[in-house]
């Protein structure tokens, strides 16, 4: 069984938390490493018995706790190498043992998961998304995309559960209080994916044959839940898919620990 659990994510911080079997995963530690283990706690797990960090990219609300973490429980962290470059004097010093690195695109495991990396158009050195396969299951995680590409939607087809990032409403961005240089890097090719660009991405994804969906990675600024839920569900009924009937989707939020998803 792959059990699933967003404990935070948002433009304020983001820990994703997996696990099959005895292998036990956090994607991301971008807040602090005492919120990441309160929240684990909080869903029955034991922070001790963490396998890994694994690090999509080196802006701080992806790698905030990693260090800690990995200094605390004794935790392994992977990254690619461009990846480690960018964050290594941020995260205080890891042990040699624990600094996994990894080739983007190169499939790997840790314990009973199989986990492929996928470049994503971010302004990062080399972030990435990841695809999570066991039990022949595919588990899909894909935040912090500035524009949506054929490629991209390659890695994310055939997911049984899919967190894609929605992070803006565009209007919202346009008459919010951010500077210009910042609302034109958060509109770029490079910057993150509103909540239009996300459900059409969805419901090309719902059409494929995916069936459950989380929303995530929401500006606190230039969004809310309900607005970035009706909007997929806008572009899902243009496509005659109705939410709850022929697909499941949800918003998992910045400061609350999400459901744990079972499948």
């Amino acid at each position: 069984m792959i059990k699933f659990c967003s404990l935070y994510s948002g433009s304020s911080g983001n820990s994703i938390f997996l696990s099959v079997g005895g292998t036990k995963l956090l994607i991301d530690a971008g807040l602090s490493a005492k919120r990441i283990t309160e929240a684990l706690v909080s869903i029955g797990e034991n922070p001790m018995e963490l396998s890994a960090v694994l690090i999509s990219h080196e802006h701080i609300d992806h790698i905030k706790g990693a260090g800690i973490l990995s200094r605390k429980f004794n935790l392994p962290v992977y990254a690619n190498e461009n990846t480690w470059e960018a964050m290594n004097a941020m995260l205080g010093p890891v042990n040699l043992i624990n600094r996994m690195c990894f080739r983007t695109g190169m499939e790997f495991r840790i314990g009973d998961i199989a986990i492929n990396s996928f470049p994503i158009p971010h302004d990062a050195c080399e972030p990435v998304g990841y695809n999570f396969l066991a039990e022949n299951k595919k588990v899909t995680i894909a935040t912090d995309i500035g524009h949506i590409s054929l490629d991209l939607l390659n890695c994310l087809e055939d997911s049984d559960l899919l967190l894609l990032e929605s992070n803006h409403d565009a209007e919202m961005l346009r008459i919010g209080p951010y500077p210009w240089h910042l609302k034109k890097r958060i509109a770029g090719k490079y910057g993150h994916l509103s909540n239009e660009s996300a459900g059409k991405v969805i419901a090309y994804m719902a059409q494929k044959g995916t069936k459950r969906f989380l929303l995530g990675h929401l500006s606190r600024e230039n969004n809310f839940p309900e607005l970035a839920y009706q909007t997929v569900c806008n572009a899902l009924f243009e496509k005659q898919m109705c939410v709850g009937t022929d697909i499941m989707l949800d918003v998992v939020l910045r400061d609350k620990v999400g459901k744990v998803i079972e499948l």
